[in-house]
């Protein structure tokens, strides 16, 4: 399943090196009043974010949404920031993942839409195609999950973040995560199963 998507973790890796500061001195120095604490934990934490809600939510427009009412309700709260209580990520994902729940209570039905092609100056036409109907078929596949097995499969298996984050972030045992992921995890192998062939899995 991990070459049918991208995660954030590159990015993340990339933007808190060793040394840099942490979450919640950024948080604390943009309470403040320093802009540039903003601009770093923005770059840092938005694009997790933005990841999560566009897999929940298979939409890039409400996705956008969902990171800039996220981070604006960060930036609301963070005088209030206690450090230590809980990592800034680990809240940032919780309300990322409660405004992605009420957009889907608001639609009156579900619908697919486009998933975005991956951008590469490298790859053939061909192979642009795949991975594009690939990401689809993931994309699709997810959006059959119920909400909680595929919250649960987004964070574990394309955030890659441990299950007691996990655990923390949907407000459940890590034992429940676990449960939700394995079927998660089974539903997709399942539904992806049927398609080996078309997406170019038939040797593997």
């Amino acid at each position: 399943m991990r070459d049918l998507s991208t995660s954030s973790t590159g990015a993340r890796s990339q933007s808190q090196a060793a040394g840099d500061p942490g979450d919640d001195a950024l948080l604390r120095r943009f309470a403040e009043g320093d802009a540039d604490a903003a601009r770093i934990l923005t770059d840092r934490l938005g694009p997790r974010s933005f990841s999560v809600a566009l897999r929940l939510l298979n939409d890039r427009a409400e996705a956008e949404d969902v990171t800039q009412e996220a981070m604006m309700r960060l930036w609301k709260m963070a005088p209030d920031w206690v450090a230590g209580q809980a990592k800034v990520s680990t809240w940032l994902y919780r309300v990322t993942l409660n405004l992605c729940v009420d957009i889907r209570r608001k639609k009156s039905a579900d619908s697919l839409s486009d998933v975005a092609e991956p951008e590469s100056d490298a790859i053939s036409a061909t192979e642009h195609l795949q991975d594009a109907a690939r990401l689809d078929a993931l994309q699709f596949a997810l959006a059959q999950l119920p909400d909680r097995q595929r919250q649960a499969v987004v964070l574990r298996h394309i955030e890659e973040l441990p299950n007691p984050e996990i655990a923390g972030i949907m407000d459940v045992s890590v034992e429940a995560v676990e449960s939700l992921t394995a079927r998660g995890k089974r539903a997709l192998a399942q539904q992806l199963a049927t398609r080996r062939d078309e997406l170019g899995y038939a040797d593997g």
